[in-house]
């Protein structure tokens, strides 16, 4: 019998892919066919995402599948990272090129929005951390900017939904992604019009939410003509990235060990899976999120830098002259003296500095730690800072759930980090499993698959996984010296999380 194949667009900050899910009937095999760079373009003096590229190099990633698997191709969809959007004219006209979320204009919006509306009632409707470029203040920033253009705009799709516009030509908004917008009730789990209002913000341009699995329509024809893919159905797959990566954390059933995920990339996401938004006021005080998943799920997590940093520093080290790979920066990084010196990954110098080493350097200096200088430093204290913010993150989400969270998943291309994955399980001292590295592409492929009726239930989809990749698991260790650096850590992120 040949293997049913599933399509999963994955589209990164850095990267995308176009991967291939081969259903086996017992296990889930994941195959890249086609990688192609990302990056956000300066125009003029903005930052934006050429959409029409990136469809470009999707519809040859499409074209290859085709070549390899043929009639065997059941169903595509997309993820992507959340926030950013597309608007479209009425007539389905593109409505210049997206901004991107790095992009300075929403600077300042985020607090004159708290005059209009105080901060702890945005989130008691809403349920969304703040950050500056959650999609609510881009719309605002575009509005003031552009005014013109937001009123010209019939329809406005995100990142994702976009690229399944260009597929079929579906006309909604996929929930997953629509949650990361802090433009929904997260109780109603529908737009929250009643704000959008009383900001100015248009709502007649934002289309109907459907759930993850929705099946959207086939492949319009002149796509299916230039890709050799006729037949082929659009399935909306968890449309927020790391809602397909928490789709397929490989955890055993819900009454086993409480457990939380990291999706580690370019950001870490780290949170649990809950049943309700969890809006209290420490949930507030934490800065943490209550975003959409599947069957009903919240993700209640956190966004930390990530990787960012260890990315950042390496472009710096290419500017002047010194290229490393990865894996040899991890090396020179595990040669480095442990623990000396610390950042708060999510200090907002962090999140675009024309320089990451020197944005480390005066941090340190500040604080008055000593300041790492060679390229090993400068990465071991981005890693373990990371770790350190997990652990402190950890301890929130204990605090807001009322449960000891026993295990740690890191699911995602940063659980290929090994020295990460050991600092992580030494800062939290908790048993750490990571994989799969293509999560994020998994749980599109295998959403896409149960909505074929392949599989019943979320348990399945997770099962699948656990059946179909190789775990790692980093035991905790040295707990008295990462006691004593998360006691530092805590006093340098005191002043920040207090605000």
């Amino acid at each position: 019998m040949n293997a049913q194949v599933y399509l999963a667009v994955d589209l990164g900050a850095e990267s995308g892919r176009v991967m291939v899910g081969r259903w086996t009937g017992k296990r889930m095999l994941m195959e890249e066919v086609h990688r192609f760079p990302n990056g956000p373009v300066w125009l003029g003096e903005s930052l934006r995402w050429d959409v029409l590229r990136l469809w470009q190099e999707i519809q040859h990633g499409l074209s290859l599948a085709a070549r390899q698997h043929g009639r065997r191709v059941v169903s595509v969809g997309a993820d992507t990272w959340g926030v950013d959007y597309v608007l479209l004219s009425r007539k389905g006209e593109l409505l210049g090129l997206p901004y991107a979320y790095r992009d300075s204009r929403t600077q300042g919006v985020m607090e004159r929005v708290f005059h209009k509306i105080p901060r702890a009632q945005l989130f008691r409707r809403t349920g969304l951390q703040f950050l500056p470029f959650n999609t609510l203040f881009q719309l605002i920033a575009h509005q003031q900017a552009h005014p013109e253009v937001v009123a010209t705009a019939h329809r406005l799709l995100f990142m994702p939904d976009f690229v399944h516009w260009a597929l079929c030509g579906a006309d909604r908004v996929e929930y997953t992604i629509a949650s990361t917008s802090q433009c929904l009730d997260p109780k109603r789990r529908t737009w929250a019009a009643a704000l959008l209002k009383e900001l100015g913000l248009p709502t007649q341009l934002l289309p109907k939410i459907v759930p993850p699995g929705t099946k959207l329509g086939p492949l319009r024809p002149g796509v299916a003509a230039r890709t050799g893919l006729d037949g082929v159905q659009v399935v909306a797959p968890p449309a927020h990235d790391t809602a397909s990566a928490v789709a397929a954390v490989p955890a055993g059933d819900r009454g086993q060990l409480p457990w939380a995920y990291i999706s580690s990339g370019t950001w870490s996401l780290m949170g649990v899976e809950v049943r309700e938004p969890v809006l209290s006021e420490r949930a507030l005080r934490f800065n943490v999120t209550n975003e959409g998943g599947v069957d009903g799920t919240i993700r209640l997590l956190k966004n930390i830098m990530g990787l960012w940093l260890v990315q950042q520093c390496r472009r710096a080290f290419e500017a002047r002259g010194r290229s490393f790979s990865y894996p040899e920066l991890v090396q020179k990084a595990a040669e480095a003296a442990p623990l000396r010196s610390l950042v708060n990954p999510d200090d907002p110098r962090f999140l675009n500095p024309p320089d990451m080493p020197r944005a480390i350097q005066d941090f340190c200096q500040e604080t008055g730690q000593p300041v790492p200088r060679s390229e090993g430093e400068l990465v071991r204290c981005a890693l373990e800072s990371l770790a350190l913010r997990y652990r402190q993150v950890l301890g929130w989400l204990e605090e807001l759930t009322g449960h000891r969270i026993e295990v740690v998943h890191i699911v995602g291309g940063g659980s290929q980090n090994r020295l990460l994955n050991q600092f992580t399980a030494d800062a939290c001292q908790r048993p750490v499993i990571t994989g799969p590295v293509e999560a994020t592409a998994m749980g599109n492929a295998l959403t896409q698959m149960r909505a074929q009726g392949e599989l019943k239930s979320l348990d399945e989809m997770r099962e699948v996984v656990r059946k179909s990749v190789n775990l790692g698991r980093y035991e905790p260790r040295k707990p008295e010296l990462w006691e004593e650096a998360f006691a530092r850590f805590q006093t340098l992120t005191q002043k920040a999380e207090s605000l």
